[in-house]
């Protein structure tokens, strides 16, 4: 494993019987894991990169040099940090999908990134990094997948050093009731059926459905922020409220 100067090692997945049905989530991000990033950018209609590049200016208004990614999947997010973050100096990704961080390595690697990422497969859940260790935590379209988000954003809490920030990237449904309502019809009826017919599993794009409308949003959602420890959590809604960003500080 290449050295990044942040202490990190590889752990074993945290099993949790109090939510059994997220345990085996990562098995279906192996077996989407190449179809994985084309899907996103036909279904968010480029959006998700529009959406990780503010993440990334939000890390640089931050001089966050040191970061941690949840559920990092194929690396996006680091990727686009270091590319936004003049700051960033390295980069952790965690995700339980070893076919995602596989194909988020080869990504790594082009990009000539490899001196200063690790990706590990570890569990958002028992992250294995010392506490006070990273300058900004982020989790993007995961904190959803997670057996317990309380759990979760402590981890993300512990991790920090002080006064530094987590941000959490997630889908959400708009306010606006036009603009909820074709968004369900896309997200319930659409999705499936592209995502089933190009990746050959079907099931995980209902999943992805079925998740985004039982998930806590907007004030909801930074509540439960607030209530892990975080302080002057804000809320940013992009593109009508079909995703937000939310920023909190330890």
């Amino acid at each position: 494993m290449q050295q990044t100067g942040v202490a990190i090692e590889q752990s074993q997945p945290h099993r949790s019987a109090s939510a059994p049905s997220r345990f085996d989530v990562h098995r279906m991000f192996d077996r989407i894991a190449l179809k994985y990033d084309i899907l996103n950018r036909i279904f968010s209609f480029g959006q998700d990169l529009v959406w990780r590049k503010k993440l990334a200016e939000m890390l640089s208004q931050n001089n966050s040099e040191d970061v941690l990614d949840l559920a990092t999947g194929t690396a996006d997010v680091l990727l686009s940090a270091f590319k936004h973050n003049k700051s960033m100096r390295t980069g952790v990704g965690v995700d339980l999908s070893g076919e995602m961080l596989d194909v988020g390595r080869l990504k790594i690697a082009q990009a000539n990134l490899s001196d200063k990422t690790v990706l590990v497969r570890a569990d958002a859940l028992a992250v294995p990094a010392l506490d006070s260790s990273f300058d900004a935590t982020t989790i993007s379209f995961g904190i959803r997948n997670v057996l317990d988000v309380e759990s979760a954003l402590k981890e993300m809490y512990r991790i920090l050093r002080p006064k530094g920030k987590s941000f959490v990237l997630e889908f959400a449904l708009p306010t606006n009731p036009l603009w909820r309502r074709m968004f369900l019809i896309y997200l319930r009826n659409l999705i499936p059926i592209i995502g089933g017919f190009f990746s050959g599993n079907r099931s995980a794009y209902k999943y992805l459905n079925e998740t985004v409308e039982a998930f806590p949003y907007g004030q909801e959602f930074a509540a439960l922020m607030e209530k892990t420890g975080f302080k002057s959590v804000k809320v940013h809604k992009m593109t009508f409220g079909v995703a937000m960003i939310y920023e909190g500080i330890r």
